[in-house]
């Protein structure tokens, strides 16, 4: 009989034994573990510290990311900087307003690691991305405009005019972006009052619209309070004060199979999300009145699309040495953040800080005008261009010994060329290779090498130079009217 019992314990604790496993291994941290492992291509961030590059998409707007003469900035876009210099890696970032697009570059192309917009934290999300520590709450609003004379009227005249109650949207046509999360909103608002609201989704981003609502092209759209609130400050005849849902919790997003960047990312958001920096970076762009100035400002890329007053003599000069006007525009801003009058300890002068040898070779002074500046620099970029083709064949690579030699001498640069063809790098490619050398050159063990016929070299401005220029250079690029 005790032996039975026995008996019959030992297999009530072998099946409670094996329940308890079955819970484990399909627990929803556990199932996340094995989706992860399971998909050999997924990257997660291991793979992103191997590469170097977080690469992020996000949207252009007067928050988000956009360049202002010439410098790129935006909420999304500095919390990304500052995350990417927190895991040790580069950034790359791919700019849209379509929502497809952005979960397009996230899950079915898979190229990007996160989406870095005000993504609304919902169940629905959930079953498609992994959302990160939340960086905001915002409600949805409704945005219409106010009586053509509303500065002359009452309080309360005005508030009878005004749509507050969200039954009262029965029969109105509200435009919206296309596959935004507001379009969603207004459905489920439809499902909870019984209104019968015509939903016009369009390929306008929620600034824009706010802009149409505001000229009378369309009676209502909707958007983010903080957006709204931005927009009113330039369109004072915008109301925003109706809202269309609750707060709601904004968060970037990251695939499903990439928990570890999750993690990092919740991790970092949480403890800046404590910092004085946050608290001013978030004044900035959302308390910040003079933003909607700034990004309708010519020099805005939001507004008129130019990098600088002197877009003109880059675009003339580009033809000269085969670049893109805006890789000569980068340049220019790198050197003198596009001040003619700019000039250097070292005694480089004028929009291109050209040395006064290089200056008197191209036959410019201090009298010579801006255009003549930009067309020496430009010509002088050609030299060495032309000098460097025998070395570095491949085109696309050599821009980058270029600018190397721009900042530093094409003496430096050979060096290094040689210094790694020493050493078993590849010569002909800057990034790991003839780099790293360059960066070196003030280290005795690589300055007094025998092949090194230039001597000492502070490599760290022209390794920094390069990298800056082309990571700007990839911003004006990404920008819409640049």
């Amino acid at each position: 009989m005790v032996k039975q019992k026995r008996k019959v314990l030992f297999f009530a604790a072998l099946i409670l034994l094996l329940f308890s496993l079955y819970l484990l291994a399909f627990s929803p941290l556990s199932t996340n573990r094995f989706f992860a492992q399971a998909d050999n291509n997924g990257v997660d961030l291991p793979q992103i510290i191997e590469r170097g590059v977080l690469r992020a998409t996000t949207n252009l707007n007067s928050t988000n990311y956009f360049v202002y003469r010439g410098e790129p900035m935006g909420f999304h876009f500095e919390l990304l900087r500052l995350f990417a210099e927190h895991i040790g890696v580069e950034l790359e970032i791919y700019a849209t307003n379509d929502p497809d697009e952005n979960l397009n570059c996230l899950l079915a192309e898979n190229e990007c690691d996160v989406i870095a917009i005000d993504f609304p934290v919902t169940k629905s999300g959930s079953n498609l991305v992994r959302f990160i520590e939340p960086h905001n709450q915002e409600r949805q609003v409704l945005v219409q405009r106010k009586p053509d004379n509303y500065h002359l009227m009452r309080q309360q005249d005005m508030e009878a005019l005004q749509l507050r109650n969200q039954l009262d949207l029965d029969g109105k046509t509200i435009y919206v972006p296309r596959n935004s999360v507001f379009v969603e909103r207004l459905q489920n608002l439809m499902q909870e009052t019984g209104a019968a609201i015509d939903i016009v989704e369009v390929d306008y981003d929620a600034e824009q619209l706010i802009e149409m609502v505001s000229n009378g092209s369309i009676d209502f759209t909707v958007s983010h309070e903080h957006l709204a609130r931005i927009n009113a400050s330039y369109f004072e005849n915008i109301d925003f004060r109706t809202p269309l849902s609750f707060p709601q919790k904004l968060a970037w997003a990251v695939r499903r199979n990439a928990p570890l960047l999750q993690a990092a990312l919740s991790d970092w958001m949480t403890e800046f999300k404590d910092t004085p920096q946050f608290v001013h970076l978030y004044n900035r762009y959302f308390n910040n009145p003079r933003n909607a100035y700034i990004a309708r400002s010519p020099f805005s890329s939001l507004g008129g699309g130019k990098i600088s007053v002197f877009d003109s003599y880059f675009r003339q000069h580009a033809d000269i040495v085969g670049w893109d006007w805006r890789l000569i525009a980068s340049v220019a801003f790198q050197e003198s953040r596009f001040n003619p009058d700019a000039v250097s300890w070292a005694g480089a002068r004028g929009i291109m800080q050209l040395m006064p040898a290089t200056a008197e070779i191209f036959d410019i002074d201090s009298t010579s005008s801006i255009s003549d500046h930009i067309y020496a620099g430009v010509s002088y970029l050609l030299w060495l261009e032309n000098t460097l083709a025998n070395h570095i064949p491949d085109s696309t690579e050599r821009i980058k010994f270029v600018l190397a030699a721009y900042n530093v001498g094409i003496g430096h640069v050979m060096d290094a060329i040689r210094l790694a063809k020493k050493h078993g790098k590849n010569p002909e490619v800057w990034t790991g290779n003839v780099d790293y050398f360059v960066l070196n050159k003030s280290n005795p063990k690589y300055y007094q090498d025998e092949v090194v016929r230039f001597g000492f070299a502070r490599g760290s401005e022209p390794y920094a130079f390069v990298i800056e220029i082309l990571d700007r250079f990839r911003h004006y690029k990404n920008v819409s009217g640049l």
